[in-house]
């Protein structure tokens, strides 16, 4: 019998690497069919190892999952950008490996980050996804976000409709 470490921690710059592949498999999974190929292939490689090194050292609060042998996942989050919605916090990006979708890290991830921005006083916090993300959509339903806002976007051209979740 084998034990499963299982850690969120904050991401070390040594994780640039492996979060460049989450980031390219769940984008992935997450928007063929609704990002229009090349907008999203031009998405995947502004990307690179150089611009997750650069985020850990400057940006927004980041969380990776790491299952004991480098990160499956991530979170980045932080005060609320958007000041027409009724919330201080915000989660930003929340994205797993898909072989590791379904399995409830996605929720433990997104109960650490919770938790973090409630610990730094932000307690209504919004989250936003593409609408014809129905994985997504669930997910954040399922976990008990409140639809309070859609608004379109133009993503390559292609209008998309986004959803705003908020957890109080």
């Amino acid at each position: 019998m084998s034990d499963l470490l299982v850690s969120i921690r904050h991401a070390k710059p040594d994780d640039a690497a492996a979060l460049s592949k989450v980031f390219d498999a769940a984008w992935r999974e997450a928007y063929l069919g609704i990002i229009p190929g090349i907008t999203l292939e031009k998405m995947l490689s502004r990307r690179s190892e150089r611009w997750w090194r650069s985020t850990i050292s400057r940006g927004r609060p980041l969380v990776v999952l790491d299952l004991g042998q480098g990160a499956v996942g991530y979170a980045s989050y932080g005060r609320c950008r958007d000041r027409s919605l009724p919330a201080n916090g915000e989660i930003d990006e929340l994205y797993l490996r898909p072989e590791h979708q379904g399995l409830g890290f996605g929720r433990r991830l997104f109960k650490a980050v919770r938790n973090d921005l409630k610990d730094r006083g932000l307690d209504r916090i919004a989250v936003w996804a593409l609408a014809d993300n129905a994985r997504a959509c669930a997910f954040y339903a399922g976990l008990g976000g409140e639809p309070i806002a859609r608004v379109e976007e133009r993503i390559g051209g292609t209008p998309l409709a986004k959803v705003a979740y908020l957890f109080r």
